[in-house]
Formats: structure tokens, C-alpha cells, sequence
């Protein structure tokens, strides 16, 4: 099993960055420049803790490691604005950006700290809140796309107030990656 844990994004995000990708995507299409392999918008999530390949018989164990995890409070989110990973000059990633409140990092830290016992080393980057709407391989991009990107650099795309987390699988298929909630944590009382 492919395994990751993530917060779920409301759907009116979800439509204003499906938008968005549609208009991107369009642009591209109409360049010479290089291709990106953009994200199915039902696939959009904010990444807490990718797990990676497990055994079935580790599942057990990463569900009450999961359900330990607890905040005062909900997580708020605002969806706002696009850049790239590692930067605009070789972009491998194009993402939405995020400001979260600092109960967000600490979830995805306590998070790493549950699983590290069961065999998931910690991530050596501290933890970036994003979304990932396009992938570049080999990196880079067309001018159009860079352009209309530094046109969208401020644009928001909506919020959420987050009380759960979930963990997901993810089947990788020659049509994309599908994927099931096995879990969902509540994690701090309804946002």
C-alpha cells in the first residue's frame, strides 16, 4: 500500500484552482515550451506526512499512532497565491500556496514524531504547507506559462477550518493516481 496522511480541501477551493489549472493548462497547450503533467483537481490535498509503501500488517499500528495526534484547536487555512519548488528558474513543481496557522506545522510534527517509531524516518525538510498543481520533468516551463503564473502570483483561492486529518492510499495508475480514505482523525473540536 502507497500511504500518506492529509487534510481534504473544500470544494469551493477545489473549483477555484481547477479554474485556474484549466486556464494554465489551455495556455500551455498553445506554447512550444515544455509540458507540465498537471494534478487532477479531485486529487488536491495538503500533504502532511507522505508515508510512502507499507505492508498491510503495519496499517493497524499507523491508525493508533494517528489517532494520538491532538490540537487545542482547529487548523486554519488560506489558499493564496502560486510559485515554484525549487524556484522559477528550473521549476520541478508548481504550487498553491498556503498560510496556515502555526497549530498546522505542530499537527504535522507530532504526526512524524507517532509514525517515527513504526519505521518512518522523519522528513529532512521542514514541513512547507502547499499544493501540488503541476509537475515538470525535465524541469522547466514556456514563458506564457511563467507569465501567466506572475499574473496569478497573489490570487486567492479560498480557506478552510480544519478539526480532521486523513489517511489515504494511493494507487498509481497509467490514467493517474486514485485515491480511497482508509481513516479520517478528528484532531481538535469541529472548525
Amino acid at each position: 500500500m502507497r500511504l500518506f496522511v492529509a487534510l481534504e480541501i473544500p470544494s469551493a477551493v477545489r473549483e477555484n484552482l481547477a479554474t485556474l489549472m484549466t486556464e494554465l493548462n489551455a495556455l500551455e497547450k498553445q506554447s512550444s515550451g515544455k509540458k507540465a503533467r498537471w494534478v487532477r483537481p479531485e486529487n488536491l490535498h495538503v500533504t502532511l506526512k507522505f508515508i510512502g509503501e507499507t505492508a498491510l500488517d503495519k496499517l493497524k499500528g499507523i491508525v493508533a499512532a494517528l489517532s494520538t495526534v491532538r490540537s487545542g484547536q482547529p487548523a486554519e487555512l488560506r489558499f493564496r497565491g502560486l510559485g515554484f519548488f525549487p524556484n522559477e528558474k528550473r521549476p520541478r513543481v508548481l504550487w498553491a500556496g498556503i498560510a496556515a496557522s502555526p497549530n498546522l506545522a505542530a499537527i504535522a510534527g507530532d504526526i512524524e514524531q507517532q509514525l517515527e517509531p513504526l519505521g518512518f524516518p522523519r522528513e529532512k525538510r521542514d514541513f512547507t504547507p502547499h499544493l501540488t498543481l503541476a509537475r515538470f520533468n525535465p524541469p522547466g516551463l514556456s514563458e506564457t506559462l511563467r507569465a501567466a503564473v506572475r499574473e496569478n502570483a497573489e490570487r486567492d483561492f479560498g480557506a478552510l477550518g480544519a478539526g480532521d486529518f486523513h489517511l489515504i492510499e494511493s494507487q498509481l495508475k497509467p490514467s493517474g493516481a486514485e485515491y480511497t480514505t482508509l481513516h479520517s482523525f478528528p484532531f481538535a473540536a469541529e472548525a
